[in-house]
């Protein structure tokens, strides 16, 4: 009986060290998610007209015209994956590029296996900062700790 208490307690030791990485563990996956998506937003800005050509022919993209759609895509991937690196409104972040990412899927009709099992990671990662938050190296934290 002792050494399955001893068992026990080694155990309890170890997730509560693990506990410590947990704040190191959301800050990676926030950069993980946001650096996917922003360099998205790179290459989507540094040839305008492939872009838009892309949103015209492959992309199917439906409502919007294709240059309206370029625009929105661009600005979405430049813009929300900020809010994820400081870790601001992190959980709404997260939920605009979770549904940017179902669309992104839905709406490339070629994109491969392995393409679609990548956007799976991206969205299961971002239904983490969804449910889990930001984690404590956030401006959510600081803002939730500062105003207690």
């Amino acid at each position: 009986m002792n050494k399955i208490r001893r068992l026990v307690q080694l155990y309890q030791q170890a997730v509560g060290y693990w506990g410590y990485l947990t704040p190191v563990f959301d800050l990676a996956v926030r950069l993980y998610v946001s650096s996917v998506f922003f360099r998205s937003g790179l290459v989507k800005i540094q040839s305008w007209d492939s872009t838009v050509s892309l949103f015209e022919n492959e992309y199917a993209v439906p409502v919007l015209p294709p240059e309206m759609a370029a625009w929105m895509a661009a600005t979405t991937e430049l813009s929300i994956p900020v809010f994820l690196v400081l870790g601001l409104l992190s959980r709404p972040a997260a939920i605009v590029l979770f549904v940017f990412n179902a669309i992104a899927v839905i709406s490339y009709p070629d994109l491969s296996p392995a393409g679609v099992k990548q956007h799976y990671l991206w969205g299961a990662l971002m239904l983490v900062i969804v449910f889990h938050g930001a984690g404590k190296f956030s401006l959510d934290a600081w803002i939730k700790n500062y105003f207690r």
